[in-house]
């Protein structure tokens, strides 16, 4: 069954970063906000390179983002997956990024993790001409990379 992606973009004139994640976990489709799952490294991590308390709330999320000049989105517009994992997301359709881009000034465009990477390269790089730069996945399901260790490598690459 194909998943339409239920989150609009978080962004504005000011976004100056664009981390773009594959597409919303169960979690976050729930939640209705992105990286919404209670184990995701991404607030923990987004704060800490910011030097701001950890942001709980969606509204303190997007007030997060917005004060920092951040946008996030997703790859994905839509595809066939089961449950939340990246592994089985198959017929997939890309979402158009000139919605964001043709607004903000986007200085640099990040990818969180190896499948967002994937999707970026195979839909979006040739359409928009532009790099992304690959960032280790914030996702519980990436245990290998311990909490200091994804901090440092996403605060060396988005600084």
């Amino acid at each position: 069954m194909v998943i339409e992606h239920p989150i609009e973009p978080l962004y504005d004139e000011n976004s100056k970063i664009l981390i773009l994640g594959s597409f919303p976990s169960v979690k976050s489709r729930e939640s209705k906000f992105f990286y919404g799952h209670s184990q995701n490294r991404f607030w923990k991590v987004i704060s800490r390179i910011f030097n701001e308390k950890e942001p709980k709330s969606v509204e303190e999320k997007k007030s997060f983002l917005k004060r920092n000049n951040i946008a996030v989105w997703d790859v994905i517009a839509s595809c066939e997956i089961t449950g939340s994992s990246d592994s089985s997301i198959k017929n997939v359709i890309a979402n158009d990024l000139s919605v964001i881009l043709n607004v903000a000034n986007i200085e640099r465009i990040f990818v969180n993790g190896k499948t967002a990477e994937k999707y970026y390269n195979k839909y979006i790089k040739d359409k928009i001409k532009r790099e992304a730069i690959c960032l280790p996945s914030t996702s519980p399901a990436n245990a290998m990379w311990s909490f200091e260790r994804l901090l440092n490598e996403w605060k060396n690459k988005l600084k």
